[in-house]
C-alpha cells in the first residue's frame, strides 16, 4: 500500500469509528467529542517519538467528515507538555464557558494532532480542560480526564487506526437509585452499623456488573 493509500485508509477508518461512536452515544449537534491521538503509534512507532503532520491531517479529515454528518464540536487533546490542554473552536469554548490558556501547540510541544487542529480549525483556541460528551483515543493517549461522568465504553468495528489501538467511550448521566442500587448494609453483605441505622429499605437483585 502506498503512502497516499495508507493516509486514505486512516481517514476512512477515523470517519467510520467516529460515526459509530456518535451513534452509540446518541451524540447531538453542538456536543463535545474529544480526540486523543498519537500519530507515532498510528505509524507503528512508540508514542512521542515519530509524530507526523501528514498522519494528523488524515485523522483531522476523517473527524471532519463525521462532524459534517453529526454536527458535534471536535476537541483535540495536546500531549503532557501542554498539560493535556485542548484545541477547539472559540465558539465551542464560549458556548461551554471554558477557561482558555495561552500557548500555541507545535509538534514538539502539544503534538502533531493538536498542532494540525490549531492551524486548521476556525478561530482555534486552547482550553485547560473540558467535560466532553464522548471521546476517541487513538494510540492509548488517555482521554478520561476530559470525559464527563459516567463513561461507557464503545466497542466499534474499527479496532486499530493504522497501527494504533483504538478505544472509545461516551458519557451518560449518573443513574441514581437504579434497579441494582443497594441501600442497606445487610443487602451489601456488611455487618450492621454500630448505631443500628440503615440508609434505606430497597434490596438489590442478583445482577452482577462484571
Amino acid at each position: 500500500m502506498s503512502g497516499q493509500e495508507q493516509l486514505a485508509a486512516i481517514e476512512q477508518d477515523v470517519r467510520q469509528a467516529v460515526l459509530e461512536l456518535a451513534e452509540a452515544g446518541g451524540l447531538r449537534p453542538g456536543q463535545l467529542l474529544v480526540v486523543g491521538t498519537s500519530t507515532s503509534e498510528v505509524i507503528g512507532q512508540r508514542i512521542g517519538t515519530s509524530g507526523t503532520l501528514a498522519t494528523a491531517e488524515a485523522i483531522f479529515r476523517g473527524v471532519e467528515a463525521a462532524r459534517e454528518k453529526v454536527g458535534f464540536y471536535p476537541v483535540y487533546q495536546c500531549c503532557e507538555h501542554l498539560n493535556r490542554a485542548l484545541v477547539l473552536e472559540r465558539t465551542a469554548a464560549e458556548r461551554y464557558g471554558l477557561e482558555l490558556v495561552s500557548a500555541i501547540p507545535v509538534p514538539k510541544a502539544g503534538g502533531s494532532m493538536a498542532a494540525c487542529a490549531y492551524r486548521t480549525l476556525e478561530d482555534a483556541v486552547l482550553a485547560e480542560t473540558v467535560q466532553a460528551h464522548a471521546g476517541i483515543d487513538i494510540g492509548d493517549t488517555f482521554i478520561g480526564m476530559h470525559l464527563r461522568q459516567v463513561a461507557v465504553p464503545v466497542r466499534g468495528s474499527v479496532k486499530r487506526i493504522g497501527e494504533a489501538h483504538v478505544t472509545m467511550a461516551y458519557a451518560r448521566p449518573k443513574l441514581i437509585g437504579g434497579e441494582r442500587a443497594v441501600y442497606s448494609r445487610e443487602a451489601a453483605g456488611l455487618a450492621p452499623a454500630a448505631s443500628g441505622e440503615t440508609v434505606g429499605k430497597r434490596q438489590a437483585d442478583n445482577g452482577m456488573c462484571d
